[in-house]
C-alpha cells in the first residue's frame, strides 16, 4: 500500500530533527527502563567500597582507592549495613583513629549508589553537619565517578544539591545536626546514621532525646532500615554509645598471637614497657606471656574476627567495641598509646581523654566529697591574706547572697596547684550600693606574696543567678577586663568546661543597655568534679617533702585559718545517678547540706583563672611559668 504523497515524511527540516530527537529520547528511555529491570549486583558495603571508592587529599591523609585491607575490623561492621543483613541496629563504641568516620562515608556512598533510600546523616549540632558536608560528602561524592553520575552537581538555581541535601535517584540524603529539632523529624528516613551521639544535646529544642527523635524517622520501614550509631564514649552513667553497646552483643575483635596462635581481644594492661621509654611498647599474650613487637600488628589484624561477649537484649541489634590498640601501623602506634599515658598521669583532664579518645572507655566520675575532718588534718600553715612561694597569679570568685557577698581569693601555681589566700565576706547584699563600693575597693587590693611582691586579682568571677541586674551594673562599671559575670550550666556534656563571653543586656542607672554586659557560660559540673578529685589526691609526707617530694598537678592547699563550716561548705555535694521523665539516666549533683558557697566560689575562681589565661598571664612577668603554659 502506497502512502500519499501529501503525509510522507518529509527527507530534511525541522520536523524531520524533531523526529529523529524523539526516537533518541524513547531509546534512551527504553535503555534506562531496561537497565532499572537489572537488579543491582550483589555487593555489601565492604565489597562496594573497595570496587568505586575514592579518598580525597582533601579528606584523607591517604588519598587514592579505598581498601578496606587498611583496617579489617570495619569489613564485617560495614557489611552489617548492607541490605542482605538481617541486622538493623549497628553500634560502634571506638577510640580515635581506627577508620570510623571514613566506614560511615562508605555506608553513604553504598547508599547512594547501590540501594537508594531517604538516609539521614546526624552530627552534634548543624554547623557540624555543614563541616562535614563540605570536608567529607563533597570529596566522597567528587573523587568517586559512580557517584558523580547519581548526584547532581551544586548550582545556584538547583535545589537538589545544598550544604544540607544531597539528592540522588531513587533517594536523598538529609544532613542535619542533633540540636535541630526540626532537622530531626524533617522526613522519613530508611537508613541513619548518627555520628558521635556523645556529643549530642540532652534534648533537640525541649523536644526530646535526638537519638531517638532521630530512630523514629525510621519505623515505617520496618526491618528493611539500617541504623548506624558511632562515638567515642564519654562519661559513665550518662554515655548514650556505652549504654547501646551495653545492650547488644558487644562483640571484640579477637586477634591470634604470633607464637602460639591463641586468639584474643588487646587489652591497655598488657601493653608493657620499659618505665620511660614508651619507643619499647610491646603486648604480651595472655596465654603464652610472649612479647609481641608491633610490626606483627597487620597480620593480626588480618587474621582478626569479631567474637561476641554478651548476650543481647535485641537480636537485631549488633555492638562492637574498638581501642585504638588496632589503629593500623602508620597511624597511632603502640609507642605513642605508651607516651601518651605517661604523659596523663597526675592530669585528670588528659586521662579522661586517653580513657576516651585512646582506650575507647568511658570515664568514671567519682563525684565523691572528700570528709571534711580529713581535710582538716591537711591544712598548712601560712598567715591570713598572704600567698605561698609558688603562687603565680590571683582570682576570685564571688557568690552573691541575698545579705552578703561571699568571696574567697585564690592563688594559682604551675599544673593548677592552688592555695586559699583570703575569705571576705561583705555584708550587706545586692540592694545595698556600699556592699558594692566594697566589693569594687577588694578589686584594687593587694596581697603580700613569699617573695614580698604585692599582687591585685587578676580577675573575679561572680555569680549572675541571684540579682542578676545588679550584678551586671556593677560588672560594667568595674570593667569586663578584671570582672567576668558567670553563668553556671548544668551536664557534664559540654563541648567546652568554659564558654563567651556572651553578650547580653544589661540596665545601668535605670535605662537598659543592649549587649551592655559579657556573660560567661561555666560547665560546674566539671569543674565540682575537678575539685573533688584534686582535695582527694594523695600527698607526700612532711619527710617526703624535706627530701625533694614534690605535690602532684592539681593540688588543693589549705590553710589553718580556715573553720569547719567553710570545710563543710567546701565539701557540700554529692554526684548522683539519676532517671529522668523519660527514663534516661543522668549524673546530677545534690546537696548534702543546705549552704555550699565555698564550693561555688572555689568554682567561680578556678573559672577566672580559664579567662585568666589568654588575659591574665600575659601580663604577669613570670609568664612562662603561668598553670596554663
Amino acid at each position: 500500500m502506497s502512502v500519499p504523497t501529501s503525509t510522507a515524511l518529509p527527507r530534511s527540516g525541522p520536523a524531520l530533527n524533531d523526529d529523529v530527537a524523539g526516537f533518541e529520547g524513547a531509546e534512551r528511555l527504553l535503555r534506562a527502563w531496561g537497565e532499572g529491570l537489572r537488579p543491582d549486583p550483589d555487593l555489601t558495603v565492604s565489597q562496594w567500597a573497595d570496587r568505586h571508592r575514592w579518598l580525597s587529599s582533601r579528606a584523607s591523609a591517604e588519598p587514592g582507592r579505598y581498601r578496606t585491607a587498611r583496617t579489617p575490623y570495619m569489613r564485617e561492621i560495614m557489611d552489617a549495613l548492607s541490605p542482605a543483613s538481617p541486622v538493623q541496629r549497628v553500634v560502634f563504641m571506638k577510640a580515635a583513629q581506627v577508620g570510623a568516620t571514613e566506614a560511615g562515608s562508605c555506608f553513604i556512598g553504598f547508599v547512594m549508589h547501590h540501594a537508594p533510600g531517604p538516609m539521614l546523616a546526624v552530627q552534634p549540632t548543624v554547623e557540624l553537619a555543614k563541616r562535614n558536608s563540605r570536608q567529607r560528602i563533597d570529596p566522597l561524592i567528587e573523587e568517586s565517578p559512580e557517584l558523580r553520575d547519581k548526584v547532581k552537581p551544586a548550582r545556584s538555581r538547583d535545589a537538589g544539591n545544598t550544604m544540607l541535601s544531597k539528592e540522588f535517584a531513587g533517594g536523598i540524603l538529609i544532613l542535619t545536626g542533633a540540636n535541630s529539632a526540626v532537622g530531626l523529624r524533617s522526613t522519613p528516613a530508611r537508613y541513619i546514621f548518627l555520628d558521635e551521639v556523645d556529643a549530642y544535646p540532652a534534648s533537640a529544642d525541649e523536644e526530646g532525646d535526638p537519638v531517638s527523635l532521630a530512630e523514629a524517622r525510621s519505623l515505617t520501614f520496618a526491618h528493611r532500615r539500617k541504623v548506624f550509631l558511632v562515638s567515642t564514649p564519654t562519661i559513665r552513667g550518662i554515655s548514650r554509645i556505652e549504654r547501646e553497646f551495653e545492650a547488644s552483643d558487644q562483640r571484640r575483635f579477637f586477634v591470634p598471637c604470633p607464637q602460639c596462635g591463641a586468639m584474643q581481644w588487646l587489652k591497655f594492661e598488657r601493653l608493657r614497657w620499659d618505665k620511660g621509654r614508651p619507643e619499647t611498647a610491646s603486648y604480651q599474650c595472655e596465654n603464652c606471656d610472649a612479647s609481641i613487637p608491633e610490626h606483627h600488628k597487620t597480620t593480626m589484624l588480618e587474621r582478626g574476627a569479631w567474637r561476641a561477649t554478651a548476650a543481647a537484649s535485641d537480636p537485631l541489634t549488633v555492638g562492637y567495641h574498638l581501642s585504638a590498640l588496632y589503629s593500623p601501623i602508620g597511624w597511632l602506634s603502640w609507642a605513642r598509646i605508651a607516651r601518651a599515658w605517661e604523659a596523663a598521669q597526675g592530669n585528670d583532664e588528659a586521662m579522661r581523654a586517653f580513657r576516651n579518645t585512646i582506650l575507647g572507655e568511658t570515664w568514671f566520675e567519682t563525684g565523691e566529697a572528700p570528709d571534711w575532718q580529713r581535710l582538716q588534718g591537711r591544712k598548712e600553715d601560712w598567715t591570713l591574706g598572704t600567698v605561698p612561694a609558688g603562687g603565680l597569679f590571683l582570682t576570685a570568685g564571688a557568690d552573691v547572697q541575698k545579705d552578703r557577698i561571699e568571696v574567697d581569693v585564690w592563688a594559682w601555681g604551675r599544673g593548677l596547684e592552688s592555695w586559699l589566700v583570703d575569705h571576705v565576706v561583705i555584708e550587706g547584699g545586692p540592694a545595698d550600693p556600699a556592699c558594692w563600693l566594697k566589693l569594687s575597693d577588694l578589686l584594687g587590693r593587694t596581697w603580700l606574696h613569699a617573695s614580698g611582691t604585692a599582687m591585685t586579682i587578676a580577675r573575679v568571677a561572680i555569680d549572675t543567678g541571684y540579682e542578676t541586674a545588679a550584678v551586671y551594673a556593677w560588672a560594667r562599671q568595674a570593667g569586663f577586663a578584671q570582672v567576668a559575670p558567670v553563668k553556671g550550666l548544668e551536664g557534664f556534656n559540654r563541648a567546652s568546661p568554659v564558654t563567651g563571653p556572651t553578650y547580653v543586656d544589661a540596665t545601668v542607672g535605670g535605662k537598659r543597655l543592649r549587649r551592655g554586659a559579657r556573660l560567661w557560660s561555666v560547665a560546674t559540673s566539671t569543674f565540682k568534679a575537678e575539685t573533688y578529685r584534686f582535695l582527694r589526691q594523695d600527698r607526700p609526707t612532711p619527710e617526703e617533702i624535706t627530701t625533694g617530694a614534690s605535690f602532684l598537678a592539681g593540688t588543693v592547699h589549705l590553710p589553718t585559718w580556715t573553720d569547719s563550716e567553710w570545710l563543710k561548705q567546701l565539701t557540700a555535694e554529692q554526684l548522683v545517678t539519676v532517671k529522668t521523665k523519660r527514663g534516661f539516666t543522668k549524673l546530677e549533683w545534690q546537696k548534702l547540706r543546705e549552704r555550699n558557697e565555698a564550693l561555688d566560689c572555689r568554682v567561680y575562681s578556678s573559672r577566672a583563672t580559664t579567662a585568666s589565661a589568654s588575659a591574665g598571664c600575659r601580663a604577669w612577668k613570670w609568664a612562662h611559668l603561668c598553670p596554663c603554659s
